[in-house]
């Protein structure tokens, strides 16, 4: 699962396995070790009807709702996104999507990402 944040907005891209994983168990965790500490983000299953987010300690969890997560495996659905109210007015944006082999140059292993339904990335 990879992480991207900018400003008010978190993507969270993951690959076939990590979709598997959350069908099955309901959650999926990265944890990026920095000096001493830990930090971490999660997707987590919840009965909730959209896309949340929670940041607590050194974790961002982003809640998907769990009758998504449930089939996302079986079927063509890119992904699933929410504009999150904050309490001072502004809003978070959510994406949650699959991770798609990119077709230009890239030394990442994308051996376990969605086929590229483009010609391009």
């Amino acid at each position: 699962m990879k992480l991207r944040i900018k400003g008010n907005s978190i993507r969270l891209r993951l690959t076939k396995s990590d979709v598997q994983k959350l069908a099955q168990t309901g959650n999926v965790i990265e944890t990026t070790q920095i000096g001493k500490g830990k930090f971490k983000y999660e997707l987590q299953t919840s009965n909730q009807d959209s896309l949340q987010a929670l940041l607590h300690d050194d974790t961002i969890t982003v809640y998907i709702p769990k009758t998504f997560a449930l089939v996302w495996h079986e079927n063509d659905v890119v992904g699933i996104e929410n504009l999150m109210p904050l309490p001072d007015g502004n809003s978070l944006f959510l994406l949650v999507e699959k991770d798609f082999v990119c077709l230009d140059e890239t030394t990442d292993d994308q051996s376990d990402n969605y086929e590229n339904p483009n010609q391009v990335c």
